[in-house]
Formats: C-alpha cells, sequence, structure tokens
C-alpha cells in the first residue's frame, strides 16, 4: 500500500495510520445498506431499522413517553429499538411507544431515580480511575473502577453503590488503568506530544477546521502534520476536563481543502453528518496508532475519572485504542459521525474500556458544521470544505513518509 503526501497549503490533516485491506472491507461493501420496511398490515410490530435510525426514534420516544422512559438500546440481531418502560396505571405509552415501531420492554428504574444514584456517586464516589454510566440493557448503573482503585478507595465505591440499594447499580473491575490516548509518535504533532484528528468540520466563520480530542489541545496550541514540522493549524476553543472532552483547531491557511471523509488505508468513508449514538450499535473507530477497530456502544453520558480531572457527557464502549489514537473518528459504516476518542483502559491485545465525545455536542459547544451541513462554508477557490465530495488519495499516514505527491486532495479524518 502506498503512502502518500499532498502540500500543505492544499492538504487537510490526516489522522490514520496504515490500515490492512480486510479491516476496511468489513466496513465499506455495506456502507450504503438500505432500511428494511416493516409491511403495513404489521405496524405495531417492532420496524427493523438501521441503528441511525433507531437512534432518532430513541428521542423522539424519550420526548413522547417522558416519565414512563427509562432508556432505551439498539438489539443488532434484530435490528429493533428496544424501549423500557416503567409501567404506571396509563398504558397507553406503551400502546404509544409500540405503534411508533419500537419494541417495548417494562422495568424497575425510572430514568429519573437511575440519574439521581449516577449525583450520589458523583458527590460520594469520585475516585480517579473510576466510572459509570446508564446501562439501558440491564436498567442499572454499571460502575466501573480500574486497577488503581484498592484498599479504601474500593470500599469507599462498594459502600456507595450498596447505598443506591438493590438492583441499582453492578460494579465491574478492569484489569487496565484509566488514561488519556496521547503519545509522542505520528499523526498530527506538538512538540513531543502525538494525537489524531477527529473530522473536518466548518468553524462558526465558514472556515476550515477539524475536531479532536480535548486533552490534546489543552496540552499545546499548535499543531503540525509532521512531527517536527511546521504547525499547520491553530487551537481555538477546548474542553478538558469537566464537561466533554473536545477541541476545534482552525487550519492556519484558509485555503485548506478539508472533506468530510474517514480515511480507511487506501479508501474513504464519507461522512454525511453527525449522529446521537445509541447503547447496543455497532461503531468503528480510527486513529493514528492502532488504525480501523470496532465494537459496541455500551452507555451514554458516561462520567469518567481520569487523573487530571472528571469529564462528563461520554459515550462508554468496548471499542479498543492506545497512545496516540485520542482525538481520532468513531463512525458508522453508512457515513455518520459519532465521537472522539477520549480515554479508557487496556489495549487492542487485551481489550478494554474506551470512552469517546459525542461529536454533536462537540459541534454544539463550538458552533461548527460537518457534512453537507458545512458544505461551501469554507473552501477557497470553489471548492467545498466538510461536503463529503471531495475523492481521497490515501494519504491517512503520509505524515511521516516524507513523499511528495501532487495527484489530489488527502484522504482525511
Amino acid at each position: 500500500m502506498s503512502h502518500k503526501r499532498i502540500p500543505k497549503r492544499k492538504a487537510a490533516m490526516a489522522a490514520g495510520g496504515a490500515v490492512a485491506l480486510g479491516a476496511a472491507a468489513i466496513l465499506l461493501p455495506n456502507a450504503n445498506a438500505s432500511q428494511d420496511g416493516a409491511p403495513d398490515d404489521a405496524a405495531a410490530a417492532p420496524k427493523t431499522l438501521r441503528a441511525g435510525d433507531a437512534s432518532d426514534l430513541a428521542s423522539q420516544l424519550a420526548g413522547l413517553l417522558g416519565d414512563a422512559f427509562a432508556g432505551s438500546y439498539y438489539d443488532g440481531e434484530n435490528k429493533q429499538l428496544v424501549v423500557n418502560v416503567v409501567p404506571g396505571d396509563d398504558n397507553n405509552v406503551i400502546v404509544q411507544a409500540k405503534k411508533a415501531g419500537a419494541a417495548v420492554r417494562e422495568v424497575d428504574n425510572s430514568m429519573t431515580e437511575l440519574e439521581a444514584g449516577a449525583r450520589t456517586l458523583k458527590s460520594e464516589a469520585t475516585i480517579p480511575g473510576t466510572s459509570w454510566a446508564v446501562d439501558p440493557r440491564t436498567n442499572k448503573i454499571l460502575v466501573t473502577a480500574d486497577s488503581t482503585v484498592t484498599g479504601d478507595k474500593w470500599d469507599r465505591l462498594e459502600s456507595t453503590v450498596r447505598s443506591l440499594g438493590s438492583g441499582m447499580a453492578t460494579v465491574k473491575k478492569s484489569a487496565g488503568t484509566f488514561k488519556t490516548f496521547v503519545s509522542g509518535g505520528d499523526a498530527i504533532f506538538s512538540g513531543g506530544a502525538r494525537c489524531s484528528l477527529g473530522f473536518n468540520v466548518t468553524a462558526g466563520d465558514g472556515s476550515p477546521a477539524f475536531l479532536t480530542a480535548g486533552h490534546c489541545a489543552v496540552a499545546a496550541d499548535q499543531w503540525s502534520d509532521a512531527q517536527g514540522g511546521q504547525p499547520i493549524a491553530t487551537v481555538d476553543q477546548a474542553v478538558f476536563p469537566g464537561a466533554g472532552d473536545f477541541a476545534l483547531v482552525t487550519y492556519d491557511d484558509p485555503a485548506t481543502q478539508a472533506p468530510s471523509e474517514v480515511n480507511l488505508g487506501d479508501q474513504t468513508l464519507a461522512i454525511s453528518r453527525a449522529a446521537e449514538a445509541t447503547v447496543g450499535q455497532e461503531v468503528f473507530r480510527m486513529g493514528s496508532t492502532t488504525g480501523l477497530a470496532d465494537g459496541q456502544v455500551l452507555g451514554l453520558n458516561a462520567t469518567v475519572n481520569y487523573p487530571e480531572g472528571t469529564v462528563t457527557g461520554l459515550i462508554q464502549t468496548n471499542v479498543c485504542a492506545e497512545p496516540g489514537d485520542s482525538g481520532g473518528s468513531m463512525f458508522t459504516r453508512d457515513g455518520l459521525a459519532v465521537g472522539l476518542t477520549s480515554g479508557g483502559s487496556g489495549d487492542c491485545a487485551s481489550g478494554g474500556e474506551t470512552f469517546f465525545q459525542p461529536v454533536t455536542t462537540a459541534l454544539e459547544a463550538v458552533g461548527a458544521t460537518l457534512g453537507a451541513e458545512g458544505a461551501g462554508d469554507a473552501g477557497a477557490g470553489g471548492e467545498e470544505a466538510g461536503a463529503g465530495d471531495q475523492p481521497g488519495a490515501g494519504a491517512g499516514d503520509a505524515a511521516d513518509q516524507g513523499v511528495e505527491d501532487d495527484s489530489g486532495p488527502a484522504g482525511t479524518h
């Protein structure tokens, strides 16, 4: 597989290392899979849905069902949205959810109770090396403790979980250590640090930019596409720790072409828009260290207590990642941008937990747009940045190759 490098004034930075063709092949053949519609005479039966459509339906039902709504998840095997409902005197909520096409499950814990439990954990057990997120598949709070949580810290965590009452939470031990995935190496660089570019976007003022992890951006203001190279992008906004782990970095050259794509090595996947994650959803991650990896969403609105501080509002997954993958893109096989790699435990040999910043909340916070929403706002000379229609040139791992190729714009993350 060839490595290409594009002149910096026209190249959009890429954040992926080389990926085996076989790994990319599991993603691309079904990138445009269509929804299977249910027959008209089965309106009350659960609909067959793509994960992205299930996420939209879940958002609608959350508002429709009100206090009866207790979370939802995507059943990938049956391609259905499962909605948890707390039964009450009015069975109409169940009828409404079924008519909307969801599979309905009655559960004990309401979302209000689960969110109250999470607030108790925050006030009583904010311990470095811990995390928690609501798991709608078990209708409980999933609490995870890494290998540093021992002795008095472990006793405090267990005691807090017990105080929530029976059936409210479970505790899982992780063999690894929670950390952000930043390292020295290749991809996007600043000093001795290496991270991965997430998604190209159009900033609020129309300039080309990209999203990456906030913990990368708070460590350094300027970033290059080559180790020791001249900076080509500058941090505009960054959040970490706190209410997220994301940053907006603007390209220094306003003529930079920044297509809305994920580079899979020798192929690119067009990104059409940002989407909310759904528990149970299949997702893919691209990063500069480990390339392409896949897995499932395990929890939403996760709180993670990193050594640097607490971060809230993250997506919990079982997708592996390693140092240098920070900021990299998480997306679906049909081209929806879902997350930015934050941190976690383990590696791609032993597995572990990995947490992601939701792209939707990052875009809203920094005032940027992605995909077709940003088309035509950022490029120069008639080129459209963020339009998702620029051909990729396989430049995802070009930064350390030094091979010049003027054949076209780079495929990017």
